[in-house]
């Protein structure tokens, strides 16, 4: 058990580090124009049943995949979040 603490103490340590600017993150997943295109289409959604899904309107998720606009907060996380588990995430919007 103590291992797991360690471990997880040590990933605190570095996330505060990358926040500050002491270290550079391992790695990164930037959300552009193809990459939010790409994200949707993988669903299997039109345009207008992911905006619903993930609470957006109709013309923002245009305007991401279009290069536009680009996610920020939430909106980037939760795209990052359906990239790395679709299956599991658009299961859990749907209720």
């Amino acid at each position: 058990m103590n291992r797991l603490f360690d471990e997880l103490m040590e990933s605190v340590e570095q996330m505060d580090a990358i926040v500050h600017g002491r270290r550079q993150p391992a790695r990164q997943f930037e959300i552009d124009a193809l990459q939010v295109k790409n994200i949707r289409k993988a669903t299997g959604l039109s345009q207008t049943r992911f905006a619903e899904m993930i609470d957006v309107q109709v013309a923002t998720l245009r305007n991401w995949e279009q290069g536009r606009r680009e996610p920020t907060g939430p909106a980037k996380a939760l795209l990052r979040a359906i990239h790395n588990d679709p299956d599991h995430v658009l299961k859990a919007l749907a209720h």
